[in-house]
């Protein structure tokens, strides 16, 4: 899918600077001599200025005093082993326990050039599809990817109900016995909140916090649960991140959100950054990710873009996806998930 894109001494480098101390240049020249052999100052010179053309590194300081760290974007997209990282139980683990308003600095440039190609050309191909496609089989196809989306985006938030009863609810409004009524609630709700976005697709070209509302409105209805900008604290099951707990606070997250996205060019860039921001943020007392999995389709959709339905991805693997951001603002392991689901989506629906 991606070729790497930095060499396995440009990586030693980046291991280096990890220890969290500024280094010199001979500093560095040592440390990749001791994997790599005897290497020239010119040769590492050109390692750190195509790191800092990456936006990887920075440096500070001129002449002799400079010396070079990891930049806060590199700490967003460098790789980590999750199998590793939640060996730790959620006490033991090192994290950012608050919110980061600093995080807005360091969103951009999530995917990388080869990525982004990848993505085009998935998405070239999405369009080819839907355009041999006759329109009641479009249709046929959009109403199994609302189906399969409703139904994966509720088993993530604990809901029981099967995809073939998911699919006998949406259809034929039939209630599975021995379920909760408000597991058939939440899954009609993403059925609305999809009918509304694609009523109004061309308005999520741009995000606003009226329509983020809009949209857990209708996530929220018949739940029990605040259609407003909450005013409490809430917790998150699995992690000791708390999100802001100030409502104020809540609304500028959100609207220095809509103008991160909004300015954002890449459109598989704006589906990602909302989607996760939204879930970092946790604006409302309940459906804070269920708004955002809607949300990044919305942005999809507006774009002409194949909206994902995550049907093969695991709860486990979201969960850990979105637990990696918020501990440690780091998105790598979201984004091989987003990259996975957006493959999965073209590869399965609206083909002839």
């Amino acid at each position: 899918m991606t070729k790497e894109i930095t060499s396995k001494r440009q990586d030693n480098i980046l291991t280096l600077l990890d220890s969290g101390e500024p280094l010199h240049i001979s500093q560095i020249i040592s440390g990749a001599a001791v994997k790599h052999g005897p290497v020239s100052k010119i040769t590492i010179n050109r390692d750190l200025d195509k790191l800092i053309r990456l936006n990887y590194i920075v440096r500070q300081g001129k002449g002799r005093a400079a010396a070079y760290c990891l930049s806060s974007h590199y700490n967003l997209v460098k790789s980590i082993d999750v199998l590793d990282y939640f060996q730790a139980e959620a006490d033991q683990r090192k994290i950012k326990g608050r919110f980061n308003f600093d995080i807005f600095a360091s969103l951009g440039d999530i995917f990388n050039s080869d990525e982004k190609s990848w993505l085009l050309d998935l998405n070239k191909e999405y369009q080819a599809n839907i355009k041999k496609l006759p329109s009641a089989l479009y249709q046929k196809e959009l109403e199994r990817l609302i189906i399969e989306f409703s139904w994966k985006s509720s088993q993530i938030e604990g809901n029981t109900y099967t995809l073939l009863e998911t699919e006998a609810l949406i259809l034929e409004r039939k209630r599975a016995s021995g379920h909760k009524e408000e597991e058939a609630t939440m899954i009609l709700n993403h059925k609305k909140a999809l009918d509304f976005i694609l009523k109004n697709r061309g308005s999520f070209k741009n995000i606003s916090l009226k329509k983020i509302e809009e949209i857990h409105s209708l996530v929220a209805g018949g739940l029990g649960i605040s259609k407003n900008i909450r005013k409490a604290p809430v917790g998150i099951t699995g992690t000791k991140y708390k999100p802001i707990d100030n409502q104020w606070q809540i609304k500028e997250a959100l609207e220095k959100t809509c103008v991160l996205v909004n300015k954002e060019k890449d459109i598989f860039t704006k589906s990602i950054m909302a989607s996760i921001m939204i879930a970092y943020i946790q604006p409302f007392e309940d459906g804070n990710k269920r708004t955002s999995r809607l949300l990044g389709n919305a942005i999809l959709l507006a774009a002409s873009a194949c909206p994902l339905s995550y049907r093969n991805a695991s709860e486990e693997e979201y969960k850990k996806a979105v637990l990696l951001f918020f501990e440690q603002n780091n998105i790598s392991y979201y984004k091989q998930l987003f990259l996975k689901q957006y493959e999965f989506a073209v590869k399965n629906y609206f083909r002839a």
